[in-house]
């Protein structure tokens, strides 16, 4: 005898009787989904292994002839990793296509951070924009800070005093350090060498100290603003300088005597992940991704933006384009920007570190409780902000991770009508397929990392 009850199609809990579990439905990233073979088109197989749309400054397009497309699906396997993932920077989800522990196919699957800083841009006063745009990179926000004031500025017409200008590189090096410092750091652990993330956070600090020191802040900070800097050198940095510069030298040869030689590292870097000169271009990629494969681009030197041409300095470049050059590049450029900063110390000029505009830059606190002049110029400027005559621009600067460019339009109004950041670490995920594709499962932590990609940059 029954009560009509069918323990088929219910589950017993605690002997208590529970309805049926409605089906889970899947989720769906819709058109970023990694979808199988036979259910993608042609079109999209062939940029999904990684080379097929690549297109050749000179006409012709990277074939995929050796590729194999029209491989079965049910002798592959398709997986996730991340976004939870440790080493895809946490919010990063790549969808693997594979043939055994083979990488076939490559999908970077993006927007699980959702910022909106390009939007919130448009709510925000140019004074109140580089607050904004420090959180993008944030491994290397002065640089954030910079692009923005050199596009800003560009519109208002504005010179800046010498100082300023030498300041903001100054910070932009110390900044580069610190960002490569944090590579170092964080592509040891990836490797398995927990010795080189703590060295390498070590001599992080003593920059991030050094900052904090400078702007109030270890992170973003909003010191480089439009018109110059929030405010001047504190006293006694010139030792500071000299102290950081000495010690992460000397600790750059450490860095090359642990890692260099090792040989685990060597297995795991050595061509690994390789890219082509002419790939690197196609793919539109910037920064030391790029100068890995050979070619000896650098804003710095290409495009000079602040006073670089006054100053002395090498590209460094690669060979083979793979991971081994990627951490070579980085390595050196670390030593470059200490050269750097050791020339900008030097020459550093006297003077203001911001125009002397009142309609542009705030008075001196000081001038605040003598003067009613002062106070109204300080309460206008940070409630209504200063208005950017009609136009636009577009300015581009090398941060650690390549080209970063400003791209801003005005309507004369004291708020950006609309803003757009041409991000590297966005551009250079575009590699992932084609650096992954026909390596190993187990190889492709060590070619994310040697991309180094910033998701807030990316998600901004």
């Amino acid at each position: 005898m029954t009560d009509g009850f069918d323990a088929s199609s219910t589950d017993l809990v605690g002997g208590v009787r529970r309805a049926p579990r409605a089906p889970v439905a899947e989720t769906s990233e819709g058109a970023q989904e990694l979808a199988t073979r036979s259910a993608t088109p042609p079109e999209e197989l062939a940029r999904e292994v990684g080379a097929a749309v690549l297109r050749i400054p000179e006409g012709g397009v990277a074939g995929a002839g050796d590729i194999d497309v029209e491989r079965p699906s049910d002798e592959t396997m398709i997986i996730n990793m991340g976004p939870q993932h440790p080493s895809t920077h946490g919010v990063l989800r790549l969808m693997l296509e594979l043939d055994g522990e083979t990488v076939l196919r490559t999908k970077p699957v993006i927007g699980y951070l959702h910022t909106g800083m390009e939007k919130t841009a448009e709510e925000l006063t140019y004074v109140q924009g580089a607050t904004n745009v420090t959180r993008m990179d944030y491994l290397s926000p002065l640089n954030n800070e910079l692009v923005f004031s050199l596009a800003t500025e560009a519109l208002l017409g504005v010179e800046l005093p010498p100082r300023a200008t030498w300041i903001r590189m100054l910070f932009s090096e110390l900044q580069r350090i610190s960002s490569h410092l944090m590579w170092m750091a964080t592509n040891g652990m990836d490797l398995g060498s927990t010795s080189m993330m703590i060295y390498g956070f070590r001599e992080r600090e003593m920059v991030l100290a050094f900052f904090e020191k400078t702007t109030g802040l270890r992170m973003n900070h909003n010191y480089i603003r439009p018109g110059g800097v929030a405010a001047d050198l504190p006293d006694g940095w010139e030792d500071d300088i000299a102290v950081i510069c000495d010690t992460v030298l000397e600790r750059t040869y450490e860095y090359d005597e642990l890692l260099t030689g090792q040989p685990i590292f060597r297995e795991r870097t050595v061509g690994v992940g390789s890219l082509g000169a002419e790939e690197a271009i196609a793919l539109s990629l910037t920064g030391p991704i790029l100068r890995s494969t050979g070619v000896a681009w650098d804003l710095r030197r290409t495009m000079p933006y602040l006073d670089y041409a006054k100053l002395d300095f090498d590209v460094i470049v690669g060979t083979y384009g793979d991971n081994f050059d990627r951490y070579a590049v980085r390595l050196n450029e670390i030593r470059e920007s200490i050269g750097l900063v050791r020339q900008i110390a030097e020459r550093m000029p006297p003077g203001d570190y911001r125009v002397q505009d009142r309609k542009v830059t705030p008075p001196p606190r000081a001038r605040i409780d003598e003067s009613m002049e002062a106070l109204i110029h300080h309460f206008k400027i940070f409630t209504e902000g200063f208005r950017v005559p009609e136009g636009e621009a577009y300015v581009a600067i090398e941060s650690p991770r390549g080209e970063i460019g400003c791209y801003l339009v005005s309507d004369g109004t004291s708020k950006p009508y609309r803003m757009h950041i041409r991000g590297p670490s966005f551009v250079n995920l575009q590699a992932l397929p084609t650096l992954l594709r026909g390596g190993l499962i187990a190889d492709a932590i060590a070619t994310i990392s040697s991309v180094d990609p910033v998701m807030g940059e990316v998600d901004r």
